[in-house]
């Protein structure tokens, strides 16, 4: 039996421990995820009360042809789409993301790279580097981290959050987001970019300083 199968059978045996672990599991994101739909943070938690409410009432016709976590997201970002639109939020999330992945931001700055009277034209003029792993979970750099990502722009900081900060697949983060595998890709790689060099900028200024 798995994980997902025994939540589900004690959630329909009504089981209030069993909607507690959903709710720590999947709460917080489900709040962030519904934000990127609705006007506000208070719409947003209406959005996810409902949600609630519908996985409760509906969990006895779950057939289990998707993962549990899968058709949660779905009831989410169905009712946050209905409730923006009803709302009149302006531009949709698919719209706003395919916008950031398709516009011509380059994916790295080119001033890393070395110009068309170099030796080597477009090789790397300050390539990335490592930095050891005890250096990147201290305290001050993770706040280095987390102002990096607050900072993307809204579809680029979702994504990153959602792939590299929760561990979703690039399948869910589509799926979840209502966006094309290929502009999942492009705003995750972007964003992770940025992030990169925001922390090369606070590890190495000098060399961030050379190729500013």
């Amino acid at each position: 039996m798995t994980a997902d199968h025994e939540l589900v059978q004690r959630l329909r045996d009504g089981d209030e421990s069993a909607f507690a672990e959903l709710i720590d599991r999947y709460g917080a994101t489900m709040l962030r995820v519904a934000q990127v739909y609705v006007r506000d943070r208070a719409t947003a938690e209406e959005v996810v009360q409902e949600t609630w409410l519908a996985v409760l009432n509906g969990i006895d016709r779950f057939e289990e042809r998707s993962s549990l976590k899968t058709w949660l997201f779905r009831i989410l970002t169905n009712r946050a789409k209905t409730r923006g639109e009803r709302d009149g939020r302006v531009v949709p999330f698919s719209a706003l993301a395919g916008q950031e992945a398709e516009g011509d931001e380059p994916s790295v700055d080119p001033d890393r790279f070395l110009g068309p009277d170099s030796p080597h034209p477009g090789a790397w003029a300050a390539p990335p580097i490592g930095w050891p792993q005890d250096k990147l979970i201290e305290g001050e750099t993770l706040g280095v981290i987390e102002t990096a990502i607050d900072q993307l722009p809204q579809a680029q900081r979702e994504v990153i959050l959602l792939r590299d900060v929760d561990g979703w697949t690039p399948m869910e983060v589509s799926d979840a987001l209502g966006i094309t595998d290929g502009n999942q890709r492009v705003l995750l790689h972007r964003a992770r970019t940025k992030v990169r060099a925001a922390l090369e900028r606070y590890m190495n200024p000098e060399i961030a300083g050379a190729t500013a």
